[in-house]
């Protein structure tokens, strides 16, 4: 208990790890879990069924745990899960899940939330991503692995956004975006692919080539998705090592719902 500050106010009822670290003024609410060296900051409100795993830092001025805005919203106890070694900035909204959809919003391991990210109900996040300051996800969003959003990126709801994927500054998501592109503007479109990212997370010069060929049969040879979809399923044949990220598009794909389609 001593690392929580006397001016904290923690019900007798969450469960904190006796290595967690609580600042002044934080409130923490009944129904909490937070694990082993998690360092929670100054002003912070920690609601609702909300589990928090270890060695995440969570700044100043953040809510988490708070109810959806949603309407329909009628007091179930819907959760908010974090996982791992997360850095959360300032004055973000993490809010709780809800009962159309699945009841938990979630984080998972080693990502990077800069300043007012908000994560509307039931969004899910992967792990290693990074969102810049001002990101905003509506409700049901679902975010790869590896993904970075640029500033301000505003993300409509039940869009997915697909591993190794790359927003610029204020780009406006309405439809889903698939693994390693790299998309800008309001609506967003495709750019390119990420492939410096994907050089420095030590992808060979045949998976990189393989990405390049995706691009290509997704953007640049007018197929209609069933047909790139064709052309994507027969690469492993020319980059055998690309096999597991050629069965990756092609699953993202395979979940296009016709109304939205793909960031084109």
């Amino acid at each position: 208990m001593s690392l929580i500050h006397p001016t904290a106010l923690v019900d007798a009822r969450a469960e904190l790890d006796s290595s967690v670290s609580v600042g002044p003024y934080t409130v923490v609410g009944p129904h909490v879990r937070i694990g082993a060296g998690t360092t929670v900051a100054a002003h912070c409100v920690i609601e609702g069924h909300t589990t928090i795993g270890r060695d995440n830092r969570i700044f100043q001025f953040n809510s988490l745990g708070a109810i959806p805005q949603d309407k329909k919203y009628a007091g179930e106890p819907c959760e908010l899960r974090i996982g791992d070694r997360n850095t959360i900035r300032e004055f973000s909204t993490y809010n709780i899940g809800s009962p159309g959809g699945g009841g938990a919003t979630c984080v998972g391991d080693d990502n990077w939330l800069m300043a007012y990210v908000h994560l509307a109900h039931d969004c899910v996040v992967g792990n290693n991503t990074i969102f810049a300051n001002n990101t905003q996800l509506a409700g049901h969003v679902t975010v790869g692995d590896w993904v970075i959003l640029g500033g301000f990126t505003v993300v409509h709801q039940f869009v997915r956004i697909g591993a190794h994927s790359m927003t610029a500054m204020c780009a406006l998501l309405f439809s889903d975006l698939p693994p390693f592109v790299m998309a800008q503007g309001q609506p967003a479109e495709a750019r390119s692919m990420n492939y410096e990212g994907l050089r420095r997370r030590g992808f060979s010069a045949q998976r990189v080539s393989a990405v390049k060929a995706m691009h290509k049969a997704l953007y640049r040879e007018s197929l209609t998705l069933d047909q790139a979809r064709e052309r994507i399923a027969a690469l492993p044949a020319a980059f055998p090592e690309a096999a597991p990220d050629a069965q990756m598009m092609l699953d993202f794909l395979a979940q296009v719902p016709p109304q939205r389609g793909i960031v084109r």
